[in-house]
């Protein structure tokens, strides 16, 4: 008999009339899951890693609550079939949805407090994360989300960070850390992820003795001084690299788990990107600590540490 590689799953579910209870369970799970009903009580699933795992409890919860449920595996007949297969796996309104969402919170962003257009923006985060959870064969309905989502991103950004710096298209500079000790350094004040991350590195790795200045505005740089973190500073973002990552490369640091993991960090919470578990808990602790203290000379103070112990962390179970 020949060995055919299948691709897809499909659940055949059926439950008593009066199992309601049992009938919702079912149908939520599969819905989050992103399986397609065929009809009343089949289900069908691409397969991908995880699936099989997910299906096969659904059946046991099935059998469990009175009911038969059986998992297949199947193959299309022909090409056609598998066309029709994949197009019912099209999330074109569920990204349609999301973009009027999206739309709907631009239109409110200017009169938003930093604090709603923070919600906002994590509630909306969730709702595109739970569609791309799903959208196994991405078309362009996906590409016309990203594409406002980053729109989106960008505005809130000119509001909560009016100063944030524009990325640069050039290589990171190549330095020797023995020329850059005992200087000022600036940046803008009310210091946030890439900003007290960069202080810190700074400090710890690059120059000791480092003095920072926290301006205002970046026009108020004095020329002696190393700007970082804003438009045409000394050290600013370039091409998809955060400051803490260019000035990582800058001065040639060692890419020791502790600090590959550290960049990972920073540049998901300042630019997006794959989170480390982590950074839901650093962000918090950035926000209750942003709260209660005000002097960014206090706040790099406390934040330091727990700088320290990430990277420690980071260096002992990497």
């Amino acid at each position: 008999m020949k060995n055919i590689d299948y691709s897809w799953h499909l659940l055949v579910a059926s439950l008593p009339t009066a199992g309601a209870t049992a009938r919702m369970r079912l149908w939520r799970a599969t819905k989050a899951l992103g399986c397609v009903p065929l009809r009343d009580g089949a289900y069908l699933l691409p397969a991908r890693p995880g699936h099989i795992e997910t299906l096969s409890h659904l059946l046991e919860q099935t059998n469990a609550d009175g009911g038969e449920a059986w998992l297949l595996q199947v193959a299309p007949r022909n090409e056609a079939d598998e066309t029709a297969f994949v197009a019912r796996f099209d999330r074109t309104k569920e990204y349609g949805e999301f973009l009027d969402l999206v739309a709907e919170a631009k239109k409110k962003l200017a009169s938003c407090s930093p604090a709603d257009i923070g919600k906002t923006l994590k509630k909306l985060a969730k709702e595109k994360e739970a569609i791309e959870r799903i959208d196994f064969f991405p078309n362009g309905a996906a590409l016309d989300a990203n594409a406002a989502w980053s729109d989106l991103i960008e505005k809130a950004n000119a509001i909560l960070s009016p100063g944030e710096p524009q990325s640069h298209r050039r290589d990171p500079q190549v330095l020797q850390v023995q020329d850059y000790q005992g200087r000022t350094w600036a940046t803008r004040r009310r210091l946030w992820v890439d900003r007290v991350a960069s202080a810190w590195l700074i400090q710890r790795f690059i120059d000791p003795q480092a003095r920072f200045i926290w301006l205002e505005s970046p026009a108020d740089c004095p020329d002696d001084a190393l700007g970082f973190d804003f438009n045409d500073a000394t050290f600013t973002h370039v091409g998809d690299k955060v400051t803490f990552e260019v000035l990582v490369a800058s001065f040639q640091l060692p890419l020791t788990p502790g600090m590959t993991s550290l960049c990972r960090l920073v540049h998901a919470l300042d630019a997006g990107g794959e989170a480390p578990a982590e950074a839901a808990g650093f962000e918090a602790i950035l926000t209750g600590t942003r709260t209660r203290v005000a002097d960014d000379d206090a706040f790099l103070a406390e934040v330091s540490p727990i700088l320290d112990s990430l990277y420690a962390h980071y260096a002992h179970y990497d």
